[in-house]
């Protein structure tokens, strides 16, 4: 039968930092092994043999390891733990372990600050690195924006150039007639023609004040 046995021991890292770990053994025993198992330690031999192999092997490993690696490696931690671990019992005790797995890793506060700490700055770097990139980018945006427009102008010279003043009379009439066909569009407004460009508005039957005035007043009456 299956049995779980949780083992906890607290050991020194590479660069002398503290943790405190947890391991979770599943194991049972070689059938033909159970008779001396319970001769030499006993029906609770797993409470015997486990947590002195466990501490062991588990201080033997940590210990070649940094904290920092502990958490980056900790796949490859266990699994270091567990091929020792499997060995030892079966080798020596005749114990089978179904599974080997490192639950819990605790280090001490002055660590634990230094890791926040550490992840503060890398977030910082982060964040200026995002600043300078759309810096870069905005003003890589603002010169290719500004080429465009130099090209746009470069354009309108040369084709000013090369058409004359009858460029600029075809923009003035394009502009004028857009200028008729809103006004045209407009309710309350009408557009009398015949020279005197006179603005009506229909709302209130009144003249435009601003009308087009004659190019000449006739002559002052006499008098007698």
């Amino acid at each position: 039968k299956i049995r779980p046995r949780e083992i906890q021991t607290r050991s020194g890292t590479k660069d002398q930092q503290q943790v405190r770990m947890k391991l979770r053994v599943l194991h049972h025993p070689v059938t033909s092994k159970l008779p001396w198992l319970y001769d030499r330690y006993g029906t609770d031999y797993d409470e015997r043999i486990l947590p002195s192999i466990g501490n062991e092997i588990l201080k033997a490993v940590v210990a070649q390891y940094n904290a920092e690696e502990l958490i980056t490696k900790r796949e490859a931690v266990s699994l270091k733990i567990r091929s020792l671990m499997e060995g030892r019992a079966k080798e020596e005790f005749g114990m089978i372990l179904e599974d080997v797995s490192l639950m819990d890793l605790q280090f001490g506060a002055e660590f634990m600050q230094a890791v926040e700490a550490k992840q503060v700055a890398q977030q910082e770097a982060e964040r200026h690195k995002f600043v300078v990139l759309k810096n870069q980018q905005e003003k890589e945006a603002s010169i290719i924006r500004a080429e465009g427009e130099a090209e746009a102008a470069a354009m309108i010279s040369s084709a000013l150039y090369r058409a004359g003043p009858g460029l600029i009379e075809l923009r003035r009439i394009e502009a004028a007639k857009d200028i008729a066909k809103s006004m045209s569009s407009a309710p309350n407004v009408s557009f009398i023609p015949g020279g005197s460009n006179i603005l009506v508005n229909a709302s209130d039957g009144g003249v435009n004040p601003f009308r087009k005035m004659p190019d000449s007043l006739p002559p002052p009456q006499k008098r007698y």
